[in-house]
């Protein structure tokens, strides 16, 4: 009952007043007094979730200090002094504080010299909302308490409930920036593996949010690659696969885990030499090739079936890559890889999976010309032939000999025939089916971005269509004026009307701000060249930016990253 109050407490202590249920504060006054007297109890866990009820509420200092500060003096459970340190930090900032302000001040800056290390800690987190330099002042404090093994004493608290990487996670936060000294403290060796492994996922939030420490934080992720606990080794080589080719140097380390076979404990129980072979794809090494080889022809693994994406945040999501997902980053590595997929695609009865090889081929590219003859077969059956058309359109021309096929699927209709018309202009470089297809999407308004980025590539064959597509550089949906207005370039040459619609969405990007569709904005204004100036004067202090330029978490955040930073250097040297 006492969490649900708490939970209440600490929403009403968020919101604004005038959000409030009228009814919340007249019966917060009448609870107070027994929450108070719960101080009291016999039992130290009620104890506990009154001290977490009054370190959350909206109730002013004067009102709680004097009863937190008794309890103070009367409690002998060791846990329970830890969320007394907290509460006592947070109300004596509820103003008025009371004259029971200034003693509650003196007893927390007395409790830095505490001789016991969790009670120090607490009481840094509890005066760093006042003093926000006092955690990097009292940084050996910090480290000795977060390494010690009366850490695990916080799993008992009220307010905290965590274990070792909880307590690391939640400390971390007192250091603000990209300063590695906290995660450089925490990764120093240590006798227990579970502080080894916290201190790992402490570094990949850092280095998922900042640039700059990676430089710093390499010689302690190649240090646990020969970790005895296998949650370490594979953390450490999955951050050198998300730092990819910052890393590229130290593929060696890397490779030498490709037999590392051991499990972790989780689900999928992703093995170590998984976390390997990822980290040899984002290092573009050749040596992935074997292991990937074997995965293309069905062996089971611990890679994701499909794409995962998590939110942005402050720690750093660790997870496997799908198979696709890898094989579209390796077009310089095509030649060797193409067998073992021409072999899988004439085998597959999952839809899903051949899509997802049609769609690596597509990314390939001219590249992966050699499974032409594999996808005219696919192309002859009807459950089939989307995703060969799929593979043949980023093909191009050395797809030719489909030609007919492609055509005869465009001229039948249906849900996909854009796609096969749209594939027939790229093998044989015929506008005149995808023109019609897409001008009659136009006409009855229901285009989307992914049609709207083909007429672009049509070039100014789009033409006639121009008047409709500069309309819809207002359209409300960001994705739809960003790929009309590069359709409209690419068919008028009008920068005029294109380059502020384009500039427009990637405002916010030198402020730290980053969404997916910044990333084909930058990469139109590239292509356009000289006359998107005024864009390249906005995004010049990217490359100079160390946060890191981000909308999800796990490896995604390094790719946009890198992906964003790399179209930003096109538009600039353009």
């Amino acid at each position: 009952m006492l969490e649900l109050v708490a939970s209440l407490a600490a929403e009403a202590g968020r919101v604004e007043d005038r959000l409030l249920d009228p009814a919340w504060v007249p019966a917060w006054e009448r609870a107070l007094p027994e929450v108070l007297r719960l101080l009291d109890a016999p039992e130290p866990e009620i104890r506990r979730a009154a001290v977490d009820v009054l370190g959350v509420c909206g109730s002013p200092g004067e009102l709680v200090l004097p009863g937190l500060l008794r309890s103070w003096e009367a409690e002998a459970d060791p846990a329970t002094r830890l969320d007394l340190v907290l509460a006592l930090g947070r109300a004596v900032l509820r103003a008025p504080a009371g004259v029971h302000g200034t003693e509650a001040f003196g007893l927390l800056h007395g409790l830095l010299g505490s001789p016991q290390p969790q009670v120090r800690l607490a009481a840094v987190h509890a005066l760093a909302p006042s003093d926000p330099g006092l955690p990097a002042r009292r940084l050996a404090d910090v480290l000795e308490a977060v390494r010690d093994p009366g850490v695990e004493l916080w799993s008992r608290t009220g307010s905290v409930h965590a274990g070792v990487r909880g307590v690391h996670r939640w400390t971390s936060g007192l250091f603000d920036g990209p300063d590695p000294g906290f995660t450089l403290g925490v990764l120093a060796d240590h006798d227990d593996a579970e502080q080894r492994i916290a201190a790992l996922a402490q570094a990949g939030g850092l280095l998922s949010r900042w640039r700059s420490p990676a430089a710093t934080l390499l010689p302690r992720l190649l240090g646990r690659l020969d970790d005895p606990a296998t949650e370490a080794r594979f953390r450490a080589v999955e951050l050198l696969a998300c730092l990819g080719p910052a890393a590229a140097v130290h593929a060696d380390e890397a490779a030498s885990l490709l037999t590392d076979g051991a499990a972790r404990s989780t689900r999928v129980g992703q093995r170590v030499k998984e976390a390997a072979l990822w980290a040899l794809v984002r290092m573009n090494d050749p040596r992935c090739l074997p292991g990937l080889t074997e995965l293309i022809a069905g062996e089971r693994s611990g890679f994701a079936s499909l794409s995962g994406h998590y939110p942005a945040a402050d720690w750093h999501h660790v997870v496997l890559p799908s198979l696709p997902e890898m094989l579209r980053r390796l077009p310089d590595h095509a030649a060797p890889l193409l067998p073992a997929v021409c072999d899988r695609i004439g085998t597959l009865a999952d839809d899903r999976r051949l899509h997802q090889l049609c769609e690596v081929l597509a990314a390939w590219g001219p590249a992966a010309e050699e499974a032409v003859p594999r996808l005219l077969g696919l192309l002859e059956d009807d459950r089939t032939w989307n995703a060969a058309a799929t593979a043949l359109a980023g093909i191009g021309r050395g797809g030719a000999d489909a030609g007919d096929l492609l055509l005869s699927r465009a001229g039948a209709g249906g849900p996909h025939g854009e796609l096969a018309a749209w594939a027939y202009w790229r093998v044989c470089d015929d506008p005149g089916p995808v023109l019609e297809l897409l001008g009659r999407s136009l006409a009855e308004q229901r285009i989307r971005h992914p049609e709207l980025r083909r007429l672009a590539g049509l070039g100014s064959h789009a033409a006639p269509h121009a008047d409709r597509l500069r309309a819809m550089t207002s359209d409300t949906d960001p994705w739809i004026r960003v790929e009309a207005a590069h359709a409209l370039w690419a068919a008028t040459g009008d920068t005029e009307n294109t380059v502020p619609v384009l500039t427009a969405v990637v405002r916010e990007l030198p402020e730290g701000t980053h969404v997916p569709v910044m990333l084909p904005a930058v990469r139109h204004l590239a292509r356009i060249g000289h006359a998107a100036g005024p864009a390249a004067e906005l995004l010049r202090v990217i490359p100079a930016c160390d946060r890191r330029l981000r909308s999800d978490g796990s490896w995604r955040a390094f790719t946009q990253d890198e992906d964003i930073r790399s179209a930003v250097q096109e538009l600039l040297s353009a």
